[in-house]
């Protein structure tokens, strides 16, 4: 018996199966050795060298794959291909007192008969220097927090917490708060006219002025200026300019992970968390009618590479479906600045499994990502769209005013991915020169310049992509913990921060800008890079960060200055101290400033039902009342019901849903 350790349970029963009654698979359910909890564990005094320790939760899986080791013959390590997988399978080594340099790693890109049975015929030596690059990470992100949060905890307030990319992202989020609170909105005015031909309404804009024979555009900054225009408008419209150019629309590169997360936020409403989630399910393996399998390709990657057998099988597959003109090759020669060309782009593992003929295997969510991973793929080998597009200016008294129309002339890649990139065509009808445009409405706008946007998760990842900070897989992670700290909210799909995020930022920014900035993160992750691709010495290269960032931490602990709780004037019933008011992530609260010695919180008083005089419309007896939710996700929102619960247990978002 052979013993193969994969990374997690998902896909144990799916790798099994490949492999056959010769091997046995086990997951190490993640990384078995790790950083102690509790302490720095990190010598900095000998070259950063780092403490490793069973995770006491993993201690059980350790032992059980000791326990298979002993009747195994040979033993693989097959955790995910990258550099967490790549240290999984080094520390494995270690617990299980294996030489790391013996060819016992195996890594596949996808999980599918083909690509397990070729990778355990090709076993390598763990890569040391991918190892590295995740140490370095690692004890990285641990000098940050250890030596940051306890002065944050000290200064400011108990249980928050500093990261080395979190508080960057952090940052980021407070900055454009900030420039929208500083943001003077300017009034300027716009001129439309509207008319109808061949019962269609169409709508113009003014652009430009005839002056001195030249065309200048028209900036209209107040009402009486766009008054004066009015005023000079006549009765004849006419068209003078008919223009129409030829494009190609070209199609997108199939996904990378941080590509995937935007478009998946963008088009199926999925935050960053939801998407991987789904998609591990997708490549660990789906039980189909007669067989399981991964449906996609590894989702943490920055590679936007396709393979040579799937470009085949996607050509089949896209002449099958389109005809043959439909199909073009993968000409996209577009490359992650981080990308391990080992890896491919996130791909289905088969062209012929189209969305449609296997989704009644999938969950809904599940059929909607593999949908979207499936189109992006194949439309990236299809052929660009052509597309005319087309401008018509109509004059009116040495004023123009323009309209826009576009028409597909060949839709290429666009007949796959229509839905999702969204059809911007809109055909004009068929305009002659001199032609005369009657009975037009003419209005005039007031509008207003807006301010920056808050960053959507979307935004917030393409952002972060552009910068080259922190890695795509680690953002779900980073955003969550923002949430739980009560540093940002999310409201309708945008971050805000709080006042405790906007407080701790600022007194990041204060004290330790010299390494929490943008550069110096983006930075860092070149060479983590370099560090992976063995042209430098990790922890040499952990030293000049420690030596920058160690008198930063002894200058904010001497200088931070102290901020103090907010006392009330009651007092605690229990002790007699004063109470104060505390933040946790579910906002402020009062409570007893002889914390942790009294525990004492004031119990708020239950909320009284509003009456609202509308009859119950399902038990035609009760009456509809407003409260509000006193537990769960909805903790604190109001909510209309009956108020003969349990007897009749209906709800209501609003008073206009039940009318």
């Amino acid at each position: 018996m052979k013993l193969v350790l994969i990374e997690g349970p998902g896909k144990r029963e799916s790798v099994q199966h490949y492999l056959g009654s010769d091997y046995k698979v086990m997951p190490t359910f993640g990384h078995c050795r790790d950083l102690p909890e509790k302490t720095l564990g990190v010598n900095v005094n000998n070259n950063f060298e780092p403490e490793y320790v069973v995770v006491p939760d993993h201690k059980k899986y350790v032992d059980a794959i000791k326990k298979e080791m002993k009747k195994a013959e040979a033993v693989y390590f097959a955790s995910d291909p990258d550099r967490e997988g790549e240290a999984i399978a080094w520390h494995m080594c270690h617990l299980l007192d294996i030489d790391p340099k013996e060819a016992n790693r195996i890594t596949y890109n996808e999980i599918s008969e083909e690509a397990v049975n070729e990778a355990i015929k090709k076993p390598r030596p763990i890569d040391d220097k991918l190892v590295n690059a995740q140490q370095a990470r690692r004890v990285l992100d641990r000098l940050v927090g250890y030596k940051i949060s306890p002065i944050l905890c000290k200064k400011i307030q108990n249980k928050l917490s500093a990261g080395r990319v979190q508080s960057v992202v952090l940052k980021l989020i407070c900055d454009r708060e900030r420039d929208i609170e500083k943001f003077n909105a300017d009034e300027y005015w716009e001129i439309f006219i509207e008319f109808s031909k061949r019962n269609r309404k169409l709508k113009a804009k003014l652009i430009s002025h005839i002056e001195d024979g030249k065309a200048v555009t028209v900036k209209l900054t107040s009402k009486k200026e766009a008054d004066k225009v009015l005023s000079e408008l006549i009765e004849d419209y006419k068209i003078i300019d008919i223009n129409k150019k030829i494009r190609e629309k070209k199609a997108k590169e199939p996904f990378i992970t941080s590509t995937l997360q935007q478009e998946a936020s963008n088009r199926l409403g999925f935050n960053s968390k939801k998407t991987m989630m789904v998609a591990q399910r997708l490549y660990e393996g789906i039980d189909l009618k007669d067989e399981r399998i991964g449906l996609i390709t590894y989702m943490r990657t920055d590679s936007y590479r396709l393979s040579d057998e799937f470009i085949k099988d996607g050509q089949k597959a896209i002449v099958n479906m389109f005809g043959s003109e439909y199909y073009q090759g993968y000409v996209n020669v577009k490359k992650s600045k981080n990308s391990q060309e080992a890896h491919e782009a996130i791909r289905p593992s088969r062209a012929s499994y189209t969305p449609d003929s296997i989704k009644d295997y999938l969950t809904n969510d599940e059929y909607k990502l593999y949908s979207l991973i499936y189109s992006r793929a194949l439309a990236s080998l299809m052929k660009n769209a052509t597309v005319e597009d087309e401008k018509v200016k109509i004059g009116n008294n040495d004023y123009i005013f323009e309209l826009s129309g576009e028409k597909i002339i060949f839709d290429g890649y666009l007949k796959l991915y229509e839905k999702y990139e969204g059809d911007s065509a809109k055909v004009l009808p068929q305009f002659e020169l001199q032609e005369v445009i009657k009975d037009c409405d003419v209005s005039a706008e007031q509008k207003f310049t807006n301010p920056p946007a808050r960053y959507t998760e979307g935004r917030l990842i393409k952002k972060l992509e552009e910068l080259g900070i922190g890695r795509p897989s680690t953002y779900a992670t980073i955003v969550d913990t923002l949430k739980q700290r009560n540093y940002v909210k999310l409201e309708k799909k945008a971050f805000y921060p709080t006042e405790q995020g906007l407080l701790t930022s600022d007194k990041l920014d204060e004290y330790f800008n010299k390494v929490i900035n943008v550069k110096y993160t983006a930075d860092m992750e070149e060479i983590l890079d370099k560090i992976s691709e063995g042209e430098v010495v990790w922890h040499q290269e952990i030293r000049k960060f420690f030596d920058d960032f160690i008198p930063l931490v002894k200058e904010a602990d001497e200088k931070m200055e102290k901020i103090y709780p907010i006392f009330l004037e009651e007092t605690c019933p229990n002790c007699g101290k004063p109470l104060v008011i505390r933040t946790s992530r579910f906002g402020q609260f009062a409570a007893c400033s002889g914390y942790p010695q009294c525990k004492y919180i004031p119990k708020k008083e239950a909320p009284v039902d509003v009456e609202t005089g509308v009859k119950c419309p399902n038990c035609e007896e009760g009456m509809i009342v407003e409260r509000v939710s006193k537990r769960g996700r909805t903790k604190g929102q109001k909510f209309y019901a009956c108020n003969q619960y349990p007897k009749c247990k209906s709800t209501y978002s609003s008073l206009e849903e039940i009318k």
